[in-house]
């Protein structure tokens, strides 16, 4: 598999708080990876190490088959648009404007694609309003098209869902979709609203105090997020004693409620808890959230 990015025992520090502890990460070409941790984990201080805003305390990356050490680690950084922590952009200048300025700072000798990049990011009516009176959403899809204008392949972005109303969180979400699907854009996500990096995210990386906890796929995590039933009885013990006899993995929950890993015919586990004096209150298939997996992995919730 070719990566985009690596990080090899990377480790950033600011006096004696250790923001990075040898973190080592792989965001795998064309994906879409989920960067996930509460706030304060580490995930801005990657980012601003491999955008070249800050150098590690010891450990390296390599960012396009090049070390962060190489003389000419700007050309891979190149390759890079990031919106880190809030999208920097004038308030007092229209979007086009902007994005004008970008393509000056970046030294691209003409504006053509800003049409189409305003278009892109779905601001191409915006006109001459001042960006001060966007809304927040608006401000994000705006930071995202500056960080596009160098034409990059790896977008990095700091939480950019946060803070928005629904209709704003759809609409980020549909765009990083697009430029991942249709443009061929590597994105890598930092973000603590987990249930919403699910429906974005190919790839995984759970940071904890500065430090890797697990890397993984889509796929593997839904495997390891295994849907359930949920069932509510009068008695667990009596539940309990009628899923060893039918040889179904379970795990009870309190003394009125289970889950059960396996498809169950309900008519029968009805009858055999009935033959028990057991009565079903309530069943229904859940899997567990993302969030909760976290929460899990780190030490702060249920076992997995």
């Amino acid at each position: 598999m070719k990566y985009v990015l690596t990080t090899n025992a990377l480790s950033k520090s600011y006096g004696r708080f250790q923001a990075l502890d040898e973190l080592s990460m792989h965001v795998p070409k064309g994906a879409i990876y989920g960067f996930v941790g509460k706030n304060g984990a580490g995930k801005t201080t990657l980012i601003r190490l491999i955008c070249g805003l800050q150098h590690p305390t010891s450990g390296g990356y390599i960012l396009y088959d090049r070390k962060n050490t190489e003389k000419d680690i700007g050309k891979s950084r190149r390759r890079m648009g990031a919106v880190v922590e809030s999208p920097s952009i004038y308030g007092d200048m229209t979007a086009e404007e902007n994005l004008k300025q970008q393509y000056r700072i970046l030294g691209i000798p003409s504006f053509e694609g800003i049409e189409e990049l305003l278009k892109l990011v779905g601001l191409e009516h915006a006109g001459k309003k001042k960006v001060r009176n966007f809304s927040l959403g608006m401000g994000q899809r705006l930071g995202i098209a500056i960080a596009l204008a160098g034409n990059p392949d790896f977008l990095v972005l700091d939480e950019p869902i946060n803070g928005l109303d629904p209709q704003g969180i759809i609409e980020i979400r549909e765009l990083i979709l697009k430029l991942n699907r249709e443009y061929q854009i590597t994105v890598l996500i930092s973000s603590h609203i987990l249930n919403e990096l699910s429906k974005l995210a190919t790839h995984y990386g759970f940071i904890h105090n500065g430090h890797m906890v697990k890397e993984m796929s889509a796929e593997e995590l839904d495997a390891a997020c295994r849907k359930c039933i949920r069932i509510e009885v009068n008695d667990t013990k009596a539940l309990a004693r009628v899923l060893d006899e039918m040889h179904i993995e379970y795990k009870i929950l309190s003394n009125i409620q289970a889950d059960i890993f396996a498809k169950v015919n309900i008519s029968k586990l009805a009858a055999a808890l009935a033959k028990e004096e057991c009565e079903i209150i309530t069943c229904r298939e859940q899997d567990e959230s993302l969030e909760s997996y976290y929460m899990n992995l780190v030490g702060g919730g249920c076992n997995e």
